[in-house]
């Protein structure tokens, strides 16, 4: 273990970090020379001693994710799902941004460990001056002998292919990325058969998200268990963080899993902004259900934050004041998952249509209490029943703020105005 207990951002202040020899000079690619002498079966002992879950959402074991492959099927391949889109998230970016040689080393380590020759990365579109300096790192990477063939004489050679994606939410989700990787519409596939047996171009494919693989040089490094010992024995290692909204110094934070809380997170980005009281969050992004003041004790452990009613989701920390109107901020996110529906099933396509026009409605100070039933009705036809889970969580924190704040929602209906808001201005 590090002496700062940091895993990701153990290098954070080194110079030159988004360079090979920047990198090199603080032991970079070490771990993949360490990874090649020990073997790829004894590189998957150690992720499954780590610990280490999915950093992209969904928190799925890595080890056992990578275990589904079929013992002799080949080729394979790696996906890299850099498509960071979810509200509030920016992690993978920072990831990307500041310490890219790292990432790609973890990426290769990962290619190694599953006998992958070929592995892709699939960069967010908006992401244009992230996806130039990580094409940047890798032809360093290829002059290094890293990537291409003979790996450091290993016999074994990976190729990487960065691949820009075009804007859409959807290619977050690991079957619509292979769609779109393949050059079809980004849309989701159907599961059986899931990625693992079936992927990229019908092989074998491991979708990995840029956090989860960031840590795989460290593990190898250090060990799984000395991974493991920097969170706690039910949610193992650190984890970066996005803490944005009403905070006084947002950013992105790594912190011990476990061992740390909401409010130790508040607390890091200077706590509430401008001296007023915390209302609510969001835990994990703009999909995550509500939290109220009661949480901000919690710690960041998958479980203490399922008993909560939420999820820590993809890291991303969105903080809410007394002036919030959570109708608002509802109606807003809602609008999101409206424009980015690939319009596939019918629930996701049509329901966040009716979604949004009734909670423009009820924000406007126009609907009325009927109506407001009627928002219960279309979120259950939605929940569970989409194609993808899109659709699902479009729905996930509209009735969570439903249900925290009953009386904020009823008040708006009628009202003519948005009554949170007008208050403010009469208050001003």
């Amino acid at each position: 273990m590090t002496e700062s207990g940091l895993v990701l951002t153990r290098h954070h202040g080194a110079p030159d970090q988004t360079t090979l020899a920047g990198y090199e000079r603080v032991g970079g690619y070490g771990a993949l020379r360490r990874a090649v002498q020990i073997g790829p079966d004894e590189v998957a002992v150690q992720v499954k001693a780590s610990g280490l879950r999915g950093r992209g959402g969904a928190a799925f074991p890595t080890a056992t994710k990578w275990s589904f492959l079929p013992k002799e099927t080949f080729p394979r391949y790696l996906c890299v799902n850099a498509d960071e889109s979810e509200p509030g998230c920016f992690k993978d970016r920072v990831l990307m941004e500041e310490y890219p040689h790292q990432f790609l080393e973890g990426v290769l380590i990962a290619a190694f460990a599953l006998r992958v020759t070929h592995s892709f990365i699939y960069i967010r579109g908006e992401y244009r001056s992230q996806r130039e300096l990580l094409e940047r790192a890798v032809e360093e990477v290829y002059r290094a002998g890293y990537a291409g063939r003979d790996v450091l004489g290993s016999g074994w050679g990976c190729e990487l292919i960065v691949h820009g994606g075009a804007g859409a939410y959807i290619c977050g989700e690991e079957t619509a990325l292979l769609e779109s990787l393949e050059g079809r519409r980004g849309q989701p596939r159907l599961k059986p058969p899931f990625p693992a047996v079936k992927g990229l171009y019908g092989q074998p494919t491991v979708v990995n998200n840029v956090e989860t693989l960031s840590n795989l040089p460290f593990i190898v490094e250090q060990g799984g268990a000395a991974y493991a010992a920097t969170g706690t024995e039910a949610s193992p290692g650190t984890r970066l963080f996005c803490v944005s909204g009403h905070v006084e110094h947002p950013g992105t934070f790594e912190v011990p899993m476990g061992r740390t809380t909401f409010r130790d997170l508040v607390e890091l980005a200077g706590g509430v902004w401008k001296g007023r009281k915390f209302k609510a969050m969001q835990p994990g992004g703009g999909s995550m259900q509500i939290l109220g003041p009661e949480h901000l004790d919690t710690p960041l452990d998958f479980k203490a934050v399922a008993d909560a009613g939420s999820s820590l989701g993809a890291g991303a920390l969105v903080v809410m004041d007394e002036s919030t109107c959570v109708v608002n901020v509802a109606m807003r996110l809602v609008d999101f998952y409206r424009h980015e529906s690939c319009g596939k099933c019918v629930p996701c396509r049509e329901g966040t249509y009716f979604e949004s026009e009734l909670m423009h409605r009820l924000e406007a100070g126009v609907a009325t209490r009927s109506e407001l039933a009627d928002l219960s009705d279309v979120c259950a036809n939605m929940d569970g029943r989409c194609f993808c889970p899109l659709g699902d969580t479009a729905t996930w924190f509209v009735m969570s703020a439903y249900r925290r704040f009953p009386e904020e929602f009823e008040m708006h209906c009628g009202a003519g105005v948005c009554p949170v808001r007008y208050r403010q201005e009469v208050m001003v």
